[in-house]
């Protein structure tokens, strides 16, 4: 980034200095705490001298008068892509994550990475999920009365999704048992992305060898659901978030209900789908959560082909340990990509 250019070594170490120092505190950093470290060995008036020049800049300001300073929404920008220092999982993080690849439990295996996601970051954990276009395992319809039938899917990464359709009045059993069957030929281990226009092509050219009824509900059944927002929301830890209701309620009260809007959260972390690796979207520059002050960590993970079918994510206060919680993410993404191959 251009701006480390101006800045020389010790500015730049008494910004890193404060900048970690905010990220485990919280709390506006003076002049005289970062002179008692060691490793700056400079006097205060030399810290207050750099913490005026680095406000010029942007990258502090002041919550008050006589505090001291908090990195800005572009300083700490400058921090995670430039000077930021990594670090490494623990064995006991990365047993922690693999345990969800073995876990013999009810939730299905993104519930369970949203749920670790959020106990070993303590923070809220999110995770965009493709519905009809992840790969299928099992279809099944079921009549539920008069003009309405159940779409069962069983997708490859443990999701069960129940739809209800338009169906038929005079429709027989059999026929539904038929559109089962012959969906699931075709779509097993793919996803209705990938073969609806060749399923339904075969519909309208009567190559699918299916009676008038039982073509009819399987084109209106793929045409249903293939038409669906194709992404759902799954978020887990919002308890985290309460965490930090006592230093400022109305922040927390802002990103639940940030939460709440649905399309716009995923909106954002689809758009994290672009490029590889882990990205940081910190407080203002992200539309959706800049009000509430947030910053959201996002990685893809992948299916068995290297396809990008969703991603994962942490969001919490801009303060995050964005070292420890960068890796926590990127390592879940792995995790799961290898559990849907």
């Amino acid at each position: 980034m251009s701006v480390l250019n101006d800045i020389d070594a010790r500015s730049r170490e008494i910004f890193r200095r404060l900048v970690e120092t905010y990220l485990a505190t919280g709390e506006p950093v003076g002049s005289r705490v970062l002179s008692h470290n060691s490793e700056i060995a400079v006097s205060a008036a030399t810290v207050r001298n750099v913490m005026a020049d680095l406000t010029d800049m942007g990258l502090l300001h002041a919550p008050h008068i006589s505090a001291g300073r908090l990195p800005t929404d572009l300083g700490l920008r400058l921090f995670v892509d430039g000077l930021m220092q990594v670090g490494d999982l623990t064995p006991e993080e990365r047993r922690a994550i693999e345990s969800e690849a073995r876990a013999d439990t009810p939730e299905s295996p993104l519930e369970a990475a949203a749920a670790r996601l959020a106990g070993l970051t303590q923070s809220a954990s999110l995770i965009v999920t493709q519905k009809a276009d992840a790969p299928l395992r099992q279809i099944e319809f079921v009549r539920t009365g008069p003009g309405k039938a159940l779409v069962v899917m069983v997708f490859e990464d443990g999701r069960v999704e129940n739809r209800v359709i338009n169906a038929p009045d005079d429709l027989p059993a059999s026929a539904l048992v038929a559109a089962g069957n012959y969906l699931n030929a075709r779509l097993r281990g793919r996803s209705l992305g990938e073969t609806r226009s060749s399923i339904l092509s075969e519909i309208e050219s009567n190559r699918a060898e299916l009676d008038q009824l039982t073509s009819r509900l399987v084109r209106d059944g793929v045409a249903d659901i293939a038409g669906e927002d194709n992404w759902q929301l799954i978020v887990r830890g919002r308890g985290h978030l309460l965490d930090e209701a006592a230093q400022d309620i109305e922040r927390v009260r802002m990103l639940l209900d940030d939460l709440e809007k649905k399309r716009d959260v995923i909106e954002l972390l689809t758009a994290a789908r672009d490029g590889e690796g882990v990205k940081v979207f910190i407080g203002s520059e992200n539309r959706l959560f800049s009000l509430s002050g947030s910053s959201v960590i996002t990685a893809p993970y992948r299916d068995e082909n290297r396809k990008i079918v969703g991603i994962l994510g942490v969001i919490g206060p801009t303060r995050l340990n964005y070292a420890r919680v960068v890796p926590i993410v990127d390592y879940t993404a792995e995790v799961l990509s290898r559990m849907l191959k």
